[in-house]
């Protein structure tokens, strides 16, 4: 029974690569055209996508420089604040020091609204290893690509701490 098996499997392995060939020369001039519109639309949004670029960091750094700016301020009101406390204490109540509030930008808006549209900024949590002995085993992942050729080329002879390394033997399909 194995003989007529492989027979079947083999002419289903012809109709499949046929069908598949069919279906590569059918869409072939589609996808030579999608890919061509693709790079004429790539090359016209470039400079779009870079005016959107420069505009975003220009925002981003502008509220940057302006709570710097802000909390710099506080920072200096903060300590006159903490030196007239001090000389007060030193001289009875006695305050000499200038506690007129050091001008600051205002805060900027968490939104800005216009005629067109609104802008805001929301969080963008990122991360990056430093060092990777200390990241808690739930976060680490298993490299496949690297460790399938390696399983694979050693046949069932290697032993990795933690993986179990066995056969599952499938049907190959070889046609003439």
């Amino acid at each position: 029974d194995l003989k007529p098996a492989t027979d079947d499997l083999a002419i289903i392995a012809k109709v499949k690569k046929g069908m598949e060939e069919k279906r590569k020369e059918y869409l072939k001039p589609f996808q030579e055209y999608i890919k061509e519109t693709n790079e004429v639309y790539k090359s016209f949004m470039e400079p779009v996508e870079q005016a959107d670029r420069i505009t975003r960091e220009k925002i981003l750094a502008f509220r940057a420089e302006q709570e710097h700016k802000r909390r710099e301020a506080e920072a200096i009101e903060a300590e006159k604040f903490a030196l007239a406390k001090r000389e007060s204490e030193l001289k009875g109540g006695a305050i000499t020091i200038d506690l007129t509030p050091v001008g600051k930008p205002e805060a900027v808006p968490d939104r800005t609204r216009t005629e067109l549209g609104t802008s805001g900024v929301r969080d963008n949590w990122k991360w990056e290893v430093i060092d990777f002995q200390q990241v808690p085993n739930e976060y680490k992942m298993i490299n496949a690509g690297m460790l399938t050729p390696i399983v694979k080329a050693s046949k069932g002879r290697l032993t990795i701490p933690g993986i179990r390394i066995y056969n599952e033997p499938i049907i190959a399909v070889n046609t003439k």
